[in-house]
């Protein structure tokens, strides 16, 4: 390969390397939040309760009581539990950072398959769901996020409450008492690199998790998703800048909070 072509390739590559860099940082910037979701049970007075769940989704800015609106959370532990072997703080994760608007969370509806059943004294019966295939079990959630911090929602099911047995059909109902619980549980380090213009790559680490971004062309860059903790912040410029990294040590993230570095100056 000669000299113009080895040039003209490394000139794509910057350009690529650095499109990525801004399109990470941009998509921080942009009013978006990271959802989890864990379905768990209090005690009920029944051997097994299951239920056959295919879906999860939320509605996010949209307070109407229609079925437009909803969005799939792409749950990714789709399958029949038994709710009674998710007590005692045992859960089921059914949504890992899925990232929505920012705003307000409505409602969250699960979604039911058809393989429900319950056993009673040792008898299997089938648990009628009604409109949980189609329209699923809503739960009102309202519950504001805020942009670039991670929440997870907590399903807790009231077996007790949630199941009826009809007097004369003898047909055992799913009338879901659900409550959801959140927590915010990441936080978030942003600040700024100068001068403008140098590639620049910030990593904030706590000796266990690793969080990378680029900043952006004017210099700012989000760290977000970040577990409370002690973290170092290494700022990266090009190499072939001839600016030095620069390393920030003890920077503390808390749940929900926004730790501002400020404008870091390379040298």
């Amino acid at each position: 390969m000669n000299y113009f072509k080895k040039l003209a390739l490394l000139t794509i590559l910057s350009i690529t390397f650095f499109s990525c860099g801004d399109d990470d940082s941009s998509s921080t910037t942009q009013g978006t939040s990271q959802i989890s979701v864990k379905l768990m049970d209090a005690p009920g007075d029944f051997e097994h309760v299951y239920v056959e769940v295919v879906d999860v989704m939320v509605k996010v800015n949209d307070d109407s009581d229609d079925d437009s609106g909803w969005q799939s959370l792409n749950a990714i532990n789709t399958g029949t539990y038994d709710l009674l072997d998710l007590t005692g703080g045992v859960n089921v994760l059914l949504v890992d950072d899925f990232e929505v608007l920012a705003g307000t969370l409505n409602q969250i509806r699960l979604v039911l398959g058809d393989d429900n059943t319950v056993v009673i004294d040792g008898e299997t019966f089938p648990l009628n769901t009604p409109s949980a295939q189609q329209s699923g079990l809503k739960i009102q959630v309202n519950q504001t996020l805020l942009p670039n911090v991670g929440y997870t929602f907590l399903l807790d099911f009231d077996v007790d409450e949630s199941i009826v047995i009809a007097g004369n059909s003898g047909n055992i109902n799913l009338r879901p008492v659900i409550r959801a619980n959140v927590e915010a549980v990441t936080g978030i380090i942003s600040g700024s690199v100068l001068p403008l213009g140098v590639q620049t790559e910030i990593t904030a680490t706590n000796g266990i998790d690793t969080v990378s971004s680029y900043a952006d062309a004017d210099g700012n860059f989000v760290l977000v998703g970040l577990t409370p903790g002690i973290y170092t912040v290494t700022v990266t410029p090009d190499p072939l800048s001839g600016f030095s990294s620069f390393v920030i040590e003890n920077v503390e993230v808390t749940v929900e909070n926004n730790t501002t570095l400020g404008a870091i100056t390379l040298e």
